[in-house]
This record gives C-alpha cells, structure tokens and sequence, in this order.
C-alpha cells in the first residue's frame, strides 16, 4: 500500500496545478493520471466552468440522492504558487525515511494519492459474491482561489443532505468536526486632496480616516475576545507626504466562530467606518457545521460525530482555518474533514507529509471502501 501511495503521489505532485496561475496542462495532467488510475468501471464526469475551474466526479454504485451511507470522498487538486525560499524541484517528489516533500504533497495531493491507492487495494479484500466496493470521488480546482465555484455548481446539481461527506485537508489523519466561517471585504476610504500644510489635512486624509477606522475595527474585535479573528490584511493609498490623500484602500477579513455569521461581523464592523467610505464583500463562507433552518449547529456537530465513529476515524480538534467543508454542511450533508498532514507545513516552502499519515489515511480509505458494496 505504501508503495503504491508513494507512486500516485510522486505523478500527481509533477502536474503544475498552483492557483494561480491555474495553467490547463497540469489540470489535464493530473485528471489523466486519475482516469488511468480507476479501474474501468467507474462512471467519470468532467465539467469545465470556465477560468481554470474544474471538477472530476468519478463514481461507481448508486451514490446519488440524500440520505446514501457510500461517503463522496472531496481533494482539491489545486497548489497555492510557489513560495520564493524552495530549493530544488518542488514537482519532483523527494521521499525519505519518514517524510515526501513536494509542492501539494501536504494542501492536499496525499489525500487524493491515499485514496488511488486504496481502490484496488479494497477490491482485494471483497467478499465474493459480493460484487465491487462503491465508491465516489470529487476532484475539484478552484479551493485555493477562495471562489469555490466547483463545489457550489456541483451542490447545486447533486443532493447530498444526510450523506456522509470527507473534505480532504491536512488535518494529521483525524476527522475534524468544525472549523470558523469567512469573511473579507474592501473599504475604500475617500478624502479631499489639497496641500498638507492644510490645517484640515487632519480630518481630511483618506489615510487617516482609515487609521481611525482601524482603531475602532481594532477595538471592536478585541470585546470579542478574538472570537471574530479580524486580520487587517492590505492598506495602500496617497501619493506624497506633502499631499493629502484623495483616497485609501484596505482589505480586511474575519474568521469567526460558528456561533457568528460572517456577513453580520462585516456588517458590524463596517458600520464603524466613515460615512462617504464605499464598501465591497469578497469571499464569504460559513463556518462547519453551518447553520440550516432543519437541524441546529449542535445537532449537525453530534451526527458528524456519529458519521466519524461509524467510519471508525479518530476525532481531533476543531481548528481555525477554513474548508469547503462549510459548503457540503450547508447543503444538508454530515460533513468530516481528514486528511494526512499537517496544517504548518501546507503553503510552505519544501511543503511535506509525514509517512506514516500517509499510511494511516490510505488505511482507513480501504476500510472505508471495503464497507460499502454494491448490489
């Protein structure tokens, strides 16, 4: 098994698949390399959105509609770009005794190489009789664009409520139950130019109408305790210390908790901007598990608990960083978050995974898929 996760991984890490630039070969590349991986009586759908965004849905059995006990198994296959310290060929896969570094090997390549891998090894262990394990498999392009457009277009097509979901990220080969929602927004602050001898440069200056504002902004997420994760991430604007400034951009996001919703933390914290300021929302999520009119929060959390104990998957913490896990939990699924690696080591330079998660995910896969026959 080992050997033949390290195989998968070593082709699909050598499939250039940053985002961005999101070039169309490594895509193709790495889908190719899944397709010849199946064994041929997989059903494979292949959607091409436009820009880069890009599904395969490999399935075998009846996996569609709610309520269905086969687990749709989701990997981005998509890399953050390359971070300046790497040395070497970051799509060259380097193995040693108890690590595989390479770009994606980590966020999140392994996955996908552990289930490959697991396929044929759960046909080995079915029953005879017993006709082949179902199995289903979401590959999608756009996670690390933050737009998500193939995992929404493909809720949208496909009913998952009360089906058991594993969101692929580095999460140490535990299942995670819950992580914080996103939020981020662009405020544009506008002043009135002139001289900066100008007494009214103090009240006047776009710059300093935004500092005022980060202050306030500051200050608010601080009563929180955190809880709202406010990261003032981008301010640009002005020309000269001798100008005032006409105008100033900043670009700001929130993680909160699941007790919060994104939109009513941006819309707080707006709301203590200046008046003339104009605002833009970006990227906006739910946090895991997300909030539905049919089931509570606590409600969602206790069936994904019940999902990974029937899995047989140890729980982990909840952690703070975001998946598109949010998204499956919207749409009704029992939504887990696993994957071998660890959460340091993704977006980084020499990016690796740890052997013996690797082993450990490719194991709990086949148990998986050897527990869901066909007909």
């Amino acid at each position: 098994m080992r050997q033949r996760v390290l195989d998968h991984l070593r082709a699909l890490v050598a499939c250039d698949t940053r985002n961005p630039p999101r070039g169309g070969g490594g895509i193709d590349a790495l889908f190719a390399h899944v397709r010849r991986a199946l064994p041929g009586d997989f059903v494979v759908e292949i959607e091409d959105l436009g820009d880069g965004c890009r599904w395969l849905y490999a399935r075998r059995g009846d996996d569609d509609g709610p309520g269905h006990r086969v687990p749709l198994v989701n990997v981005h296959i998509d890399t953050v770009p390359l971070d300046p310290g790497w040395t070497g060929d970051p799509f060259a896969l380097v193995v040693d005794d108890d690590k595989a570094t390479g770009l994606g090997a980590c966020d999140i390549k392994g996955a996908l190489a552990c289930w490959l891998a697991a396929v044929p090894g759960a046909e080995e262990h079915t029953a005879p009789g017993r006709g082949a394990t179902s199995a289903a498999l979401l590959l999608t392009s756009d996670e690390e664009a933050g737009s998500s457009l193939c995992v929404r277009t493909f809720l949208e097509r496909h009913d998952v409520r009360r089906r058991p979901v594993l969101v692929a990220e580095p999460t140490l080969a535990q299942a995670v139950l819950a992580h914080r929602g996103i939020g981020t927004a662009t405020l544009c602050f506008n002043g009135v130019a002139g001289h900066a001898s100008q007494k009214r440069a103090l009240d006047d200056s776009a710059i300093s109408r935004c500092a005022r504002f980060c202050v306030r902004a500051l200050d608010h997420a601080a009563s929180t305790d955190n809880a709202i994760r406010l990261n003032l991430g981008r301010i640009e604007g002005g020309t000269k210390a001798n100008m005032i400034a006409s105008s100033c951009l900043l670009r700001l996001g929130v993680r909160p908790e699941a007790v919060y919703d994104a939109s009513e933390v941006l819309d707080a914290l707006c709301a203590l901007a200046d008046p003339t300021t104009t605002q833009q929302r970006g990227f906006l999520a739910p946090a895991l598990p997300a909030r539905r009119s049919d089931r509570t929060v606590d409600e969602a959390r206790a069936r994904s608990r019940e999902r990974a104990d029937s899995l047989g998957l140890e729980v982990g913490d909840d952690v703070d960083f975001f998946t598109e896990a949010a998204f499956f939990s919207a749409a009704g699924a029992d939504v887990l978050v696993f994957g071998p690696g660890d959460i340091a080591q993704a977006h980084t330079a020499g990016e690796w995974v740890a052997l013996r998660q690797l082993n450990a995910v490719a194991a709990s896969y086949g148990r998986i898929l050897s527990g869901a026959r066909t007909p």
